[in-house]
């Protein structure tokens, strides 16, 4: 196996957990959460792209392995099991590697953000922030 796609999945793995603990199986189904952290949301992507390039029997595989982690989020061999998906999904398909690769932060990347006050918030990159009493979403 590369040494490329073992570092990926290394990267993608916190990622992965947070979504499986907050999303479940319904990682592959649900649209971006304001309410869950980016953490979350970034796993939920990478889940979702390693999902849309598997077959109906690779995305079985990879639902099971998400039940599973998500049934029992201790479990290091769940976790193990839902790595080994990807590292499978990945060695086949170059198109993923790189997709993956674009999504992930650069390795060693470290972003600080600080907010303080009530209801700040703060975020390296966002799409859409809202807060306060009574916010309202207006195109």
């Amino acid at each position: 196996m590369s040494v490329e796609i073992m570092q990926l999945v290394g990267q993608a793995g916190p990622y992965v957990t947070t979504a499986v603990s907050a999303y479940g199986v319904a990682v592959f189904t649900r649209a971006e959460s304001a309410a869950v952290d980016a953490t979350a949301n970034l796993g939920r992507r990478i889940l979702q792209a390693v999902w849309r390039r598997r077959d109906e029997q690779g995305q079985a595989e990879l639902e099971a392995a998400v039940q599973d982690a998500a049934e029992a989020p201790e479990d290091e061999d769940a976790a193990a099991a839902l790595r080994q998906q990807i590292k499978r999904a990945l060695r086949g398909d170059a198109e993923l590697l790189a997709e993956l690769a674009r999504i992930l932060p650069a390795p060693g990347e470290t972003v600080n953000a600080t907010a303080s006050g009530e209801r700040s918030i703060a975020a390296k990159t966002i799409g859409t922030a809202v807060t306060g009493d009574n916010t309202t979403i207006r195109p």
